[in-house]
Parts: C-alpha cells; sequence; structure tokens
C-alpha cells in the first residue's frame, strides 16, 4: 500500500477557502479520503499558537482527526507588520520525510514552496502532490507537483 505523508499550512488553506469560497477546509473530509488512498505515516498541521479557545478546540480536532499539530508563536513587530509562517519548518519536515514515503502531500497554494518541490522531485522518487484552492494557488507551485488537486465542495464545511 502507498505510504503518504500530509503537510499543511493551516493559515493558507484557512485563508484561501474563506476567500475562494467563504466556507471553511474540511480536515476530516480529507484525512477520510487520503486514507483511502493508501496509509498516512505522516499528517502534520502547521499552524499559530492558540490564542483563543476557538483556535484550541480547533487544534485539538485537528489532533483527535490524527493531526499532529505544530504551533509556534504569532509575531507583532514594532513596524506593525506580523509574521506567522511555517514555510521553513514545512520545508524542512518534507525534505526529512519525504525520501521514507511514496507520497508528499502539501496542502498551501504558496508559490515559496516551488523550489521544495523541485528539489524533491530531483532527489527523490516520491511523488509530489499538491492540493490548494485553484485560482488562488501559484502557478509557480503548480507547475513542480507531479499532481495537483483542486479544493472543491467535497473538502468545505
Amino acid at each position: 500500500m502507498t505510504t503518504l505523508a500530509v503537510f499543511v499550512d493551516v493559515q493558507n488553506i484557512y485563508y484561501t477557502c474563506k476567500q475562494g469560497f467563504g466556507r471553511s477546509f474540511n480536515y476530516r473530509a480529507l484525512y477520510k479520503h487520503l486514507s483511502a488512498q493508501g496509509t498516512i505515516s505522516h499528517a502534520i498541521a502547521y499552524a499559530i499558537a492558540p490564542a483563543d479557545d476557538g483556535q484550541v478546540k480547533f487544534q485539538d480536532a485537528l489532533k483527535h482527526i490524527g493531526f499532529t499539530v505544530k504551533t509556534k508563536p504569532y509575531i507583532q513587530r514594532s513596524d506593525g507588520s506580523a509574521k506567522g509562517d511555517w514555510d521553513v519548518g514545512i520545508t524542512i519536515d518534507m525534505l526529512e520525510i519525504a525520501p521514507t514515503v511514496d507520497e508528499v502531500i502539501l496542502l498551501s497554494g504558496d508559490g515559496d514552496f516551488d523550489l521544495l518541490l523541485k528539489k524533491i522531485n530531483q532527489t527523490t522518487t516520491c511523488y509530489t502532490h499538491v492540493l490548494s484552492v485553484d485560482r488562488l494557488t501559484a502557478k509557480s507551485l503548480t507547475d513542480q507537483a507531479q499532481h495537483f488537486t483542486a479544493i472543491d465542495a467535497s473538502l468545505l464545511i
């Protein structure tokens, strides 16, 4: 059976689903769908440290579904800008895990990950798959993915 590793850029998926559909992403439906495709050896959701009960409940729900939830604090800079992305953490984990699985599935539309997929494609036999909101996904990312799946109503709440 195919071994899968799933990496979710929670912030990106949250905002693109809200912008693209006005709805939330259905992590339970995703996990069920992917479990039918193979054995999920890793399912990691990268999120911002919870600031309220709603975020705590959401992250607890992800853990209950089967995700490992990695969090980092949301940083508010003195100039008013903010930072809370997981690009480097996702990259490190994917590079470490890709050689040990048959397929990596990245949930993000962020074009910053195009070089990561290119590297995985060049250095492993691992199949690369991106799942994101079609019109809000960087073309450079879909160009590097061996497969792209557009989020549709079946993966929304």
